[in-house]
């Protein structure tokens, strides 16, 4: 049996697994209803020491090829890190808040030392990652977070961008637009269709909003950089901020990437509030 973290107030309720370091389930205690989809193995995990994808599986820094580790779950890339594979130690639980903590070494370069806090404020989850690089040669870093949304025909997603990655092979980015077609537009609130989407935007706000039947949810995080994840047929939808645009470690200027020295840290953080959206809710 898993020993999930039970964490809940007058508004939220959530299951974190320390096991990954992610939540199994975020549920409005207000709506009665789950904020984030429980149908995989993760409603939500953290991503690092990188996010998403490197072509090649390695990038050069400091005049030297750094080959990434090898996944269990993706045979090409070290797909998200190794954080969302990994056993985190529950370091502090109260009903409102846990803080996790994870030691990773690789021959890479990668050394470092993590802490996850989870926190609810009334009707808002705050999920924070700070990262603090240990060896004595400094490393490119990168974090975010991966949230599964719970996300019908019903449902609209809103928020702004000025320009995308279009997906290409092995879910790689093919080069940058400034101009978004209508299809992958979200300006304005809309469903977009049950379709496969996988692509990243830049110029993000910061402010993303789920409009459902009974409630919105509202995704906050200081990043330019917002990916965007959906399959056909699934009532799911990921907006996952992150520190970096996918595949950056090969992009000019390695764009959101932090190269840290020893004893350096890397903060990231994400908010999810939940406003119910019926009055009898």
């Amino acid at each position: 049996m898993m020993d999930l973290l039970l964490i809940e107030n007058a508004h939220l309720r959530m299951r974190v697994n320390p096991q990954g370091g992610g939540l199994q389930a975020l549920f409005s205690l207000a709506c009665g209803q789950p904020v984030l989809w429980g149908g995989g193995d993760s409603a939500l995990f953290p991503m690092l020491p990188l996010a998403n994808r490197v072509a090649g599986n390695r990038f050069r820094f400091k005049g030297r090829e750094r080959v990434l580790p090898q996944s269990p779950v993706d045979e090409r890339f070290f797909l998200h890190g190794d954080g969302w594979q990994s056993r985190w130690e529950v370091a502090s639980l109260t009903g409102t808040e846990c803080l996790l903590t994870l030691r990773r070494q690789h021959a890479c370069g990668f050394d470092y030392r993590a802490e996850l806090r989870y926190q609810l404020r009334e009707n808002v989850l705050r999920a924070e990652l700070t990262l603090t690089h240990l060896d004595q040669e400094p490393m490119l870093y990168g974090l975010g977070f991966h949230p599964w949304f719970c996300f019908d025909k019903y449902s609209r997603l809103q928020f702004s961008a000025s320009g995308y990655w279009p997906e290409g092979e092995h879910h790689l980015p093919l080069a940058w637009q400034g101009d978004i077609p209508s299809e992958n537009d979200f300006s304005a609130p809309r469903h977009g269709g049950d379709r496969w989407l996988n692509v990243g935007y830049s110029g993000w706000n910061g402010v993303a909003t789920i409009e459902r039947d009974v409630m919105n949810v509202t995704i906050r995080a200081q990043t330019p950089w917002l990916m965007l994840f959906r399959m056909s047929g699934k009532s799911f939808l990921c907006l996952e901020p992150q520190s970096h645009p996918v595949n950056a470690h090969h992009m000019a200027g390695q764009p959101g990437l932090v190269a840290l020295g020893p004893g350096e840290s890397s903060h990231f953080a994400m908010e999810i509030a939940v406003e119910s959206a019926r009055r009898n809710c």
